[in-house]
């Protein structure tokens, strides 16, 4: 291992410490929106053995977002693959580093990517700048499915790049990686797994003319290798629903599907080009703040990474830099676009924005663009080059790590008042006397009761189990059903006090 490795080694133990830091400081270690809040759910019914549960009595009393009620079943919509990796986080007791371990994976990968590119010195800067993105330690630092995308997506590329670039190993091994990567990513994000691999595909058809018999036969087998992982969500779509092509996210919002046209999307005429216009420029509005906190020029390096690409010829780097604009092409087909934690949609082709830039900031200050090149020896006001090239950099990440990060990911503390000292009532000795209970909940704002949610289990088996208030009616039928649990009711605005009937706190007793 060079000392370039372990630096990029020592990076990627960083990136795992520092997203930890931002899960444990900024999210409390909770989920904080809908997605998460029923990975949540799916992870821990996975790590009990189950795809679905019988729907409990009332099921919208006992609300989870995205959790699906049909046909005396409950699960989760979204696909198992980010579920499963994070019910084993879950069955070792390590939820919270879950994340942050596949963040390192990513800056590791993203390292490997740019080294093979382009040159040591691009895969380093790529790195740097993919730990210091606050787009990156959000989403890194949060319950969402985003960084496994990213570790899958940049091994599929890596694994890709190895087959066919000078491969070090017999053929079918990387190919073998790459189908594995690209099918697991296809079971956990199958949109994005579609953005990921629609550059590659010009390059594939490009060898299966180029290559001899045996390479064909190897694309061919990778072929069927994704798409053997990939079938496997109809599976799963079976297993929860009935019927294998019957897409969960329906069950949900019938309107939550991918394409144009009338009864995509909440616009009265359906999605339109139009809309997936606006939709996109708002998300690269926030992307360009984000991607690496330079205000709106995040995109500062890319055209001088264009330019390097193009004087050296680096073509066999284009598939790779295309995953970005791919998943920003593709995911127009889909009806809401995504901004509050950045543009999470493309955040599976970040590695696309690093290396590009790293490209271009190498290629400025007159370092080494690809392996074997020397660092060349500036002399006179020729050093102004690669000093000029450095303080700017330094420049931008000081005022990216000292300002933007900070503020934005302050910005998220708390979000939508989800906070862990909303629990503490429920973890106190003196709550313990109340158990067994059903506590139904009677919120201003849903994600009062939604916190709550982190204290239950899907079977229904915690000490504590929540409902969300649905009127007196609906509340006593509720009370019925769990004749072996005390029935409190309780309002988040007064936290330490449970009501034995719906009153007013004024008159009621705790």
């Amino acid at each position: 291992m060079s000392r370039a490795d372990r630096l990029a080694l020592f990076l990627s133990l960083i990136a795992i410490l520092v997203t930890y830091g931002v899960e444990e400081r900024v999210f409390e270690r909770l989920p904080h929106i809908e997605d998460e809040m029923a990975f949540v759910w799916q992870a821990q019914a996975i790590a009990h053995g189950h795809l679905t549960y019988p729907s409990p009595p009332d099921p919208k009393s006992f609300l989870v977002p995205f959790v699906i009620d049909y046909q005396g079943q409950r699960f989760g919509k979204y696909p198992p693959g980010w579920p499963a990796t994070l019910a084993l986080g879950i069955m070792v007791g390590g939820r919270a580093w879950v994340n942050p371990v596949l963040a390192g994976l990513g800056i590791w990968l993203t390292y490997r990517l740019g080294k093979r590119l382009f040159s040591t010195s691009v895969g380093l800067l790529a790195a740097i700048l993919s730990l210091s993105s606050p787009f990156f330690l959000m989403n890194s630092g949060s319950l969402l499915s985003h960084p496994l995308g990213l570790m899958l997506s940049a091994a599929f590329a890596l694994a890709w790049l190895e087959a066919w670039d000078e491969p070090r190993l017999p053929r079918w091994l990387p190919l073998s990686t790459a189908a594995l990567c690209l099918g697991l990513l296809a079971l956990t994000r199958p949109l994005t797994a579609i953005g990921v691999c629609l550059p590659f595909i010009p390059h594939g058809l490009h060898l299966w003319f180029k290559t001899d018999r045996i390479g064909r036969r190897h694309l061919l087998f990778f072929s069927l290798g994704v798409l053997a992982l990939a079938s496997l969500l109809f599976v799963w779509q079976f297993s929860v629903t009935g019927d294998p092509l019957l897409n969960p996210y329906t069950l949900w919002w019938n309107y939550d599907k991918v394409g144009f046209g009338p009864g995509v999307g909440r616009l009265e005429g359906g999605h339109t080009l139009h809309q997936a216009l606006i939709n996109t420029r708002h998300s690269l509005w926030v992307g360009w703040h984000d991607f690496f906190g330079w205000g709106s020029y995040s995109w500062a390096f890319l055209p001088c990474g264009a330019l390097a690409v193009l004087r050296q010829r680096r073509w066999k780097s284009l598939p790779v830099l295309g995953v970005f604009p791919s998943l920003v092409l593709v995911y127009m087909a889909y009806w809401i676009g995504s901004s509050l934690f950045g543009p999470r949609y493309y955040y599976e082709g970040l590695y696309s924005l690093t290396l590009l830039s790293a490209a271009g900031i190498a290629f400025l200050a007159g370092w080494p663009t690809h392996e074997g090149a020397s660092w060349p020896m500036y002399q006179g006001w020729r050093r102004l080059r690669p000093l000029g090239s450095t303080a700017i950099l330094a420049l931008l990440l000081s005022a990216n790590l000292l300002f933007y990060t900070p503020i934005r990911l302050g910005g998220m503390y708390g979000l939508y008042g989800v906070q862990r000292a909303r629990l503490q009532p429920f973890l106190v000795a003196q709550s313990q006397g109340l158990t067994p209970a059903l506590v139904i909940v009677h919120p201003d704002h849903w994600t009062e009761y939604g916190t709550l949610l982190e204290l239950q289990d899907p079977a229904l088996s915690t000490p504590f189990i929540f409902a969300i208030s649905r009127g007196p009616a609906a509340d006593a039928a509720l009370a019925q059903h769990v004749p072996h649990r005390k029935v409190y009711h309780y309002y988040p605005e007064e936290p330490w006090g449970c009501y034995v009937t719906p009153v007013s706190k004024i008159d009621g007793e705790p």
